[in-house]
């Protein structure tokens, strides 16, 4: 039987040998190197468990645009929340967009002045409330990346295929490669490696990250969450970039296989298409959206309704776009845990789970 304190003694032992082993590698690196995690969950748990502080000199991460909510374009808050406001309708959505601000106001400001908003926990929760509410016009914000938006795609099909009409989703869906792409090609932005995220990675599989590391010469690594997992993740980074290679490598073999997950692929792209999108930060990035396929057109929320956001604008003095590219960091910005604070967010990265000035805030400060 294993002792809780053993445990705990084991785990220490192996995170101080990996970090050994990554502090021998980094020094035997030609250059400082900056390597970015793309996930907001990686994010999380590098600051909730210091270990940007304890990298060795010549490694620099930093954060970039994988937290979904953060990178939704203000122009899409402010069509949801222009589409709350209408009579008749409910708006569902996960608990992190209830707080993060738009244009004019906030999800929470919009129910005050009248809106129907539920927070639900799947679109299952959603598409029950359309069952209950056959009056009604349900939509659902489908905020996401690979990783959920093939249960959104489940759930509008099984409401096609029982005519629940009233069930909508305003797509603000997006995939994570064109964004990487992106980033490499954003002028001033001096990125040597990507820490690729474990649970997008599920879906799309390792090889769609291969495009990225051909054509610019940019190791990648598909990481899990733990610290043991991120600093493996860095060694490998690290011994790739001392011969000289660019690859695709999986450590989080857990939890990610060869090929990802066909069928939820598959459920995906039968529900959406590719379609141009506007991501906080980056700008509007080609066949980086999930748009709704004329098949399903009876439950897209933007066909239905045509609601002007021509106000839309980024919040005075906000870096978030900056962070999420990488070229600033949560310190940089003169908001920071100042005037943008968790309880008054002004911009998204700081209300967000999965934002990185929340998780500077909560952990870095």
């Amino acid at each position: 039987m294993s002792l809780p304190f053993l445990d705990e003694f084991r785990q220490g032992a192996h995170l101080r040998a990996l970090m050994e082993k990554l502090n021998e590698r980094a020094g035997e690196l030609a250059r400082p190197v900056r390597i970015m995690e793309v996930c907001g969950t990686h994010t999380m748990a590098i600051s909730r468990h210091g270990i940007r502080q304890a990298l060795p000199e010549s490694i620099q991460l930093i954060s970039g645009p994988g937290c979904p909510v953060c990178v939704t374009a203000n122009a899409d808050i402010d069509r949801f929340l222009e589409i709350s406001l209408i009579p008749g309708v409910i708006v569902t959505t996960f608990g992190d967009m209830l707080r993060v601000p738009g244009t004019r106001m906030g999800l929470a400001q919009a129910r005050g002045n009248g809106a129907q908003v539920q927070i639900v926990y799947s679109t299952l929760d959603a598409l029950k409330i359309a069952r209950e509410n056959p009056d009604a016009a349900v939509v659902f914000f489908g905020v996401g990346f690979e990783t959920t938006a093939p249960t959104v795609a489940a759930t509008m099909i099984e409401a096609h295929e029982n005519g629940i009409d009233n069930f909508l989703v305003l797509s603000a869906h997006k995939v994570v490669p064109p964004a990487l792409e992106a980033l490499c090609n954003t002028p001033g932005l001096a990125v040597d490696a990507f820490l690729c995220p474990g649970h997008v990675s599920a879906i799309i599989g390792p090889e769609a990250y291969e495009p990225v590391a051909d054509a610019f010469g940019i190791p990648c690594v598909i990481a899990g969450f733990e610290p043991a997992d991120i600093l493996q993740s860095m060694i490998m980074i690290c011994d790739q970039m001392t011969s000289g290679r660019a690859e695709v490598e999986l450590q989080y073999t857990r939890g990610v296989r060869p090929g990802g997950n066909p069928a939820a692929m598959a459920i995906m792209q039968k529900v959406f298409q590719p379609a141009d999108a506007e991501w906080r930060g980056l700008g509007t990035i080609p066949a980086s959206g999930l748009a709704i396929r004329e098949e399903f057109s009876a439950h897209d929320a933007a066909q239905r309704y045509d609601v002007d956001v021509s106000y839309s604008r980024e919040p005075a003095g906000c870096l978030c776009g900056a962070i999420l590219t990488g070229i600033k960091t949560p310190r940089d910005c003169p908001l920071f845990d100042k005037g943008c604070t968790p309880d008054h967010p002004i911009g998204p990265c700081m209300v967000s789970s999965e934002g990185a000035c929340s998780a500077y805030h909560q952990y870095e400060i």
